[in-house]
């Protein structure tokens, strides 16, 4: 068996997802804890402090190409250039939930070089094709709308997978194993979490409900006929302890919840076979669909405008302040006139 960051999670905490991961006996999953409060449910407005990213994050000259070589010279498997900023709430849960754990550190430091990026930075930074931008060109060419994002790049300088947003460790965990064990070659990254969910036989849940959604059927084609307002599919799934928190609490903040009555919403059980006709007008089910849009993280929320195109998603964890930024983007239609996210709050004082 490789070595890896799951057999280090079976030993020191039995992680149940990721045991089915590493096919280790199943008296390992037994003593399963709970993927930590302090991911999912924190204040997300700006620090008051500014945020400093742990030492042991590569002192770079932001010339990409040879951090891949020294990382590739010293025996790890790729780069992993970290998209931040010094006030950043989720980049705080990342530094201080997933790089608070010994095992996700040791895994990480030993596999990868993580080159850090602030978003709104000046320093000049050249890429692995040798282009040479600023740190905030570089992020907004990349399209890092939330931070944290993470690029991982495998060692032969192609990307492996790209992170957008904070994920709690489980997660994280996964990701890590499929970039350093070469998965990524074979595989999408949410194929290679469903092989793992799929181990685990649970009876289907009722969802969350909300007053807001569309009942069905699910006829969301756009492609004919424009809608008249943006479109929200909120894709979820039973035993789910992110869509928990989703529904508890920023969606029962008042100020979210009127923003999202702006919007046509509908919710799909994201494994399920349910009937549905996408925006461009395709006959799909909720499962495949979700599997063509590469979704890996329950809640996701993809939103489409009135004739049908992807305008974001927010597929990792999200709670008040950034899910109604996102909203006042949309209703504002902000996306008309500014494609990127992160330039639109600058511009808009957001």
């Amino acid at each position: 068996m490789s070595e890896s960051i799951l057999s280090e999670s079976c030993r020191t905490r039995g992680l149940f997802l990721l045991v089915f991961l590493c096919l280790l006996p199943p008296l390992c999953a037994a003593a399963t804890p709970p993927e930590p409060d302090e991911a999912f449910q924190f204040e997300d407005f700006p620090l008051a402090e500014p945020l400093e990213h742990p030492t042991w994050f590569k002192e770079s000259f932001l010339d990409l190409r040879d951090d891949l070589e020294e990382a590739v010279t010293a025996g790890k498997k790729g780069i992993i250039v970290y998209f931040g900023q010094r006030r950043c709430a989720y980049c705080q849960r990342l530094m201080k939930v997933n790089f608070g754990m010994e095992d996700i550190v040791s895994y990480t430091r030993r596999n990868f070089d993580i080159v850090p990026v602030d978003i709104w930075g000046v320093d000049e930074l050249t890429d692995l094709q040798g282009q040479t931008l600023s740190e905030r060109k570089f992020s907004v060419r990349e399209n890092t709308n939330f931070t944290p994002s993470l690029i991982f790049y495998d060692s032969d300088g192609k990307e492996a997978l790209r992170l957008r947003g904070y994920y709690p460790p489980y997660k994280f965990r996964a990701a890590l194993e499929y970039v350093a064990d070469g998965h990524h070659r074979r595989e999408t990254f949410s194929a290679y979490m469903e092989r793992a969910e799929g181990s685990m036989a649970f009876e289907p849940e009722e969802l969350n409900e909300e007053a807001f959604f569309m009942p069905p059927p699910y006829a969301l084609d756009r492609s004919r006929l424009p809608g008249e307002r943006p479109l929200a599919v909120f894709f979820e799934q039973g035993d789910c302890h992110a869509c928990d928190v989703l529904h508890s609490q920023p969606l029962q903040e008042p100020a979210v919840e009127d923003l999202f009555r702006q919007f046509e919403n509908v919710q799909l059980d994201y494994r399920s076979p349910t009937p549905v006709i996408t925006p461009a007008g395709r006959r799909t089910t909720a499962r495949e669909w979700a599997r063509e849009l590469d979704l890996f993280y329950t809640p996701s929320i993809v939103f489409f405008d009135e004739q049908g195109k992807e305008i974001i998603r927010v597929d990792s964890v999200v709670q008040f302040y950034r899910l109604r930024n996102v909203l006042n983007y949309i209703s504002s239609r902000g996306y008309r006139t500014e494609p990127s996210y992160q330039r639109w709050r600058v511009n808009s004082g957001f």
